[in-house]
């Protein structure tokens, strides 16, 4: 869950909800009232006994803090080698790591983790390669090292984070120097879309972005609350009068092993919603070493007619996860070849839909079955393969 929270109130009822439902962390979002670069002992003292909350209910948790893309001052920010001025940077301004300001940001968010216990960083706008001309930063000699030396700084950071088990997003390619996701890949105008169109840019987002990642590499997004523009056509709140769209939305994420970003103040607003969410949670823990696994990508979202993804994983009992949906007005029935060859099945595949009996399908020569299936509209179905 991402929080966005205006007092520890909300905290706190945020962290019940997730233990009610089963999720098992928490994020303090953007715009939420967590600071982590106030080192003050109040201010730390504060968010330790929230984590020890947390903790104490089984819920990890952690926070949300910028890095670049925002300006410091003329004598920390980026200085631009054509100009000799700040500004130039890849997000226009940016503070240099190897500033003072950036030095102290290092260290001010290694005792956030040392002082409080939280869990999870997510630091937005990591050090994305800027170069910098000051000859009086700190942390490097001039433009010809500062690169260098501001990747160091970074990596760093997270080698230490990494080492202390606190789990790392960050929407850059970090991951063999500590990060462990980044962003599935979409625009954030997508979700000021309606919530209909959400979807199918979702699937088409989860299909895009799992070729060279794992699932579970990549986040996505589900805006509870209004996100930077559209209006009630395009966010869930009242949950309530929308649980539908907030199933599928869940379906989509966790059904891909996806792990999204479900922003807002709460996860349920009354006893249904709490339901369903529990509900799809169970679902997704049930099966999720093979929602997990890979993906082999069947048909690509287009609004016009089924899509589908396929897991695969042949080292499991369920080999395969079949996933398949309908965004049609009308039900559909389709026969299509499903290729089981990474399943590491060779001769008889076992297909149960969404738990009802097994049935039995020999493979061709190819590796393929042959499937037919029904869904209702705007809806989906779901197999595991045995």
């Amino acid at each position: 869950m991402h929080l966005v929270s205006k007092n520890d109130e909300e905290v706190k009822n945020a962290i019940d909800q997730c233990a009610v439902t089963g999720y098992e962390a928490i994020i303090l979002s953007f715009g939420s009232h967590l600071d982590m670069e106030d080192s003050s002992a109040a201010n730390l003292n504060k968010w330790k006994l929230l984590a020890d909350y947390a903790h104490s209910k089984g819920i990890w948790i952690g926070g949300y803090s910028l890095f670049s893309s925002r300006k410091i001052s003329d004598e920390d920010d980026v200085i631009d080698p054509r100009t000799g001025k700040p500004g130039g940077a890849f997000f226009g301004n940016a503070p240099c790591f190897g500033s003072k300001w950036g030095l102290a940001y290092r260290d001010k968010i290694k005792k956030f983790f040392t002082v409080t216990g939280f869990n999870i960083w997510e630091n937005d706008g990591p050090y994305p390669g800027d170069q910098c001309a000051s000859t009086s930063h700190p942390g490097h000699k001039g433009l010809d090292d500062s690169q260098w030396r501001q990747m160091e700084i970074q990596k760093e950071l997270y080698h230490w984070l990494n080492e202390r088990g606190v789990y790392i997003n960050a929407p850059d390619w970090y991951f063999m120097d500590g990060t462990n996701k980044t962003g599935i890949g979409y625009r954030e105008v997508n979700f000021s879309l309606p919530r209909d169109q959400q979807k199918i840019l979702n699937r088409q987002n989860i299909y895009d972005g799992t070729w060279e990642k794992t699932p579970s590499m990549g986040w996505g997004f589900v805006p509870l609350t209004r996100y930077q523009g559209g209006g009630q056509e395009a966010v869930l709140e009242p949950l309530s009068e929308h649980i539908k769209d907030y199933e599928q939305l869940m379906v989509q994420y966790y059904g891909s092993g996806v792990q999204a970003c479900y922003r807002g103040p709460r996860l349920y607003d009354t006893e249904p919603v709490r339901q369903m969410v529990s509900k799809t949670i169970s679902w997704y823990k049930r099966y999720r070493p093979i929602l997990n696994s890979d993906i082999i990508h069947l048909r690509r979202a287009d609004g016009r007619d089924w899509d589908g993804i396929l897991h695969v994983n042949s080292s499991l009992k369920e080999k395969g996860f079949l996933i398949l949906y309908n965004p049609l007005k009308e039900k559909i029935t389709r026969t299509e070849k499903i290729p089981l060859y990474y399943t590491g099945l060779s001769s008889i595949a076992s297909l149960s839909e969404k738990g009802s009996p097994a049935r039995s399908y020999r493979l061709s020569r190819n590796y393929e079955i042959e499937l037919t299936f029904s869904i209702d509209p705007e809806s989906y179905t779901w197999f595991v393969i045995e």
